[in-house]
């Protein structure tokens, strides 16, 4: 029995035909498995095929909660159907907006962007809806809002739940209508434009405290993602960090290819309340703090060390050459001495060199190496 794969529509038909072969024969329970097997191998190459190659790096992920995430994309991509992206700061909303709108039918046109948080109440209705000349004091020319500029494209509303109730009646008019007018104008412009909303509070928690209209609550949670927290999906850390190294080693210039396992073990004990973007800045600042190829924990800051500095020594890691972990545990010592120096003597320079029978100018040396800060020991 040969089985044969039949791909038609993106659904997978197993039709079979008899063959011999050879006079061995496959039980019903072989049968199955080898049809699973196939199944999944092909969903798996349809999965990957569906990536743009600019963004195949972005979707490799370890983590459930991220493939749910990322099959909801694919289900959602190519409609028309409003998103609403709900996560933490920094888990990468943008990101997923963009993913959304790459993999659309509309990625040839506009993706536009609008940060609703960081625009003044009194520009938020001309940012978005545009203006006409004379409308309102300063406005001497006609605007186009984010609306306009987005036709046939995609508009990114991030950081909706900061917008006024006046902006929110608008947009669920928007929403409705499909249709918007200028401030001070009477024409009607017709739209076709995909919204993609985020937020990092809880819009259904702002409708029931009357900050958020919840009628508009629901014109933007048609197609609800929920993205998830870094800590969440720790067994992604270490390829992001890999991706940041290596965008980070080439922009500076330099040539870091890896991360000290002290920092990766680390950075498996913090929290991430900053999530990826705190990571991709850490690193950033790691990269170009580093003087060899291999990020040491001397290049970040003392607050990921917090817990292993609390069982020093720390284990040996005997794969590593004898240069390179007797380096990583000078590196580690002197942190862990450091933080205590300075603590005992409560920032004072002078005080802290005295205690290590050292110069103020070699303890200044030791801290700019290890990124300590006086300030941070000073007694508040």
């Amino acid at each position: 029995m040969r089985k044969q794969l039949v791909i038609t529509n993106n659904e997978h038909i197993v039709s079979s035909t008899d063959e011999h072969t050879g006079g061995h024969k496959t039980g019903p329970e072989t049968e199955r498995s080898y049809k699973n097997d196939v199944l999944h191998s092909e969903l798996d190459y349809l999965r990957d095929q569906f990536w743009r190659e600019d963004f195949k790096e972005v979707v490799k992920t370890k983590s459930k909660a991220m493939q749910d995430v990322l099959q909801k994309v694919q289900q959602v991509s190519n409609t028309r159907t409003t998103v609403l992206l709900s996560g933490e700061t920094g888990t990468g909303k943008t990101l997923i907006a963009r993913l959304i709108h790459a993999h659309s039918n509309r990625k040839d046109a506009p993706f536009i962007s609008v940060h609703c948080g960081a625009i003044p109440d009194t520009l938020v209705e001309s940012e978005l809806f545009g203006h006409e000349k004379g409308a309102f004091t300063g406005a001497v020319r006609r605007k186009l809002g984010k609306f306009e500029l987005a036709n046939m494209g995609t508009l990114f509303l991030d950081e909706i739940g900061t917008v006024s109730s006046a902006v929110q009646v608008k947009l669920l008019d928007v929403l409705q209508e499909r249709q918007i007018q200028r401030i001070g104008g009477e024409t009607n412009i017709p739209l076709n434009v995909r919204v993609i909303a985020a937020t990092n509070d809880n819009l259904n928690d702002l409708c029931t405290k009357g900050y958020f209209r919840r009628d508009l609550f629901y014109r933007l949670n048609v197609f609800p993602i929920v993205i998830p927290p870094l800590r969440e999906r720790k067994n992604d850390i270490l390829q992001l960090s890999s991706e940041f190294i290596s965008h980070f080693s080439t922009q500076l210039n330099k040539n870091i290819t890896d991360i000290s396992p002290e920092v990766m073990e680390a950075f498996l004990d913090y929290d991430w309340p900053g999530n990826v973007r705190e990571l991709e800045n850490i690193i950033e600042r790691a990269c170009i703090l580093e003087q060899t190829p291999i990020l040491r924990p001397s290049s970040f800051p003392i607050e990921f060390f917090k817990n292993r500095l609390a069982q020093h020594p720390a284990s040996i890691d005997a794969s590593l050459p004898l240069a390179h972990a007797r380096q990583t545990a000078i590196d580690i010592f002197e942190l862990a001495y450091l933080t205590h120096l300075l603590k005992d003597n409560k920032g004072i320079i002078k005080d802290a060199a005295k205690s290590a029978d050292i110069t103020t100018r070699q303890l200044n040396k030791l801290m700019n190496k290890h990124a300590l800060l006086r300030q941070d020991f000073v007694a508040k």
